[in-house]
């Protein structure tokens, strides 16, 4: 009896935390029309400028726990915008090395501030914004080592 409560309340924190995360998210799109940018392109442009000079497309996939695929063809979309440039490490070389331009690395400034997410996260005290961080990391490092 124990064990079935204990998975309804699972089930019912999982389905708060994924509407917490889409509301968060149709906040941060909202901001970012005014760029033209959805916000799954905006995390690829922010691990690029994290992993920077050495950038990858399969290191941008390992960080975001996304599929090289998935990463490869958002990449192209970006290059097509002037936001990053796909470069052979090597000729002959299938590992293409990725950076930002000018007008990426712009963007990533711009875009740095938020304001909903702000107003959103404002009504946790500090406290309470280090027991989530703890919280959220341990589910993450859980599911990293399934």
């Amino acid at each position: 009896m124990k064990e079935t409560n204990l998975s309804k309340s699972n089930f019912a924190l999982w389905l708060l935390m994924g509407k917490a995360n889409h509301l968060l998210l149709l906040a941060r799109h909202k901001e970012l029309v005014q760029y033209q940018i959805p916000p799954g392109q905006l995390h690829i442009l922010r691990a690029i400028y994290l992993l920077s000079p050495i950038a990858t497309i399969s290191g941008v996939a390992k960080e975001l726990d996304r599929g090289v695929n998935v990463i490869s063809r958002q990449t192209v979309s970006l290059e097509k915008y002037g936001l990053v440039k796909r470069l052979k490490t090597m000729p002959r070389s299938n590992l293409l090395k990725l950076e930002l331009t000018d007008k990426g690395f712009d963007l990533i400034k711009i875009s740095g501030q938020s304001e909903s997410i702000d107003a959103m996260l404002s009504s946790l005290t500090w406290q309470e914004r280090r027991q989530m961080r703890s919280i959220l990391n341990k589910i993450i490092t859980k599911s990293e080592n399934r």
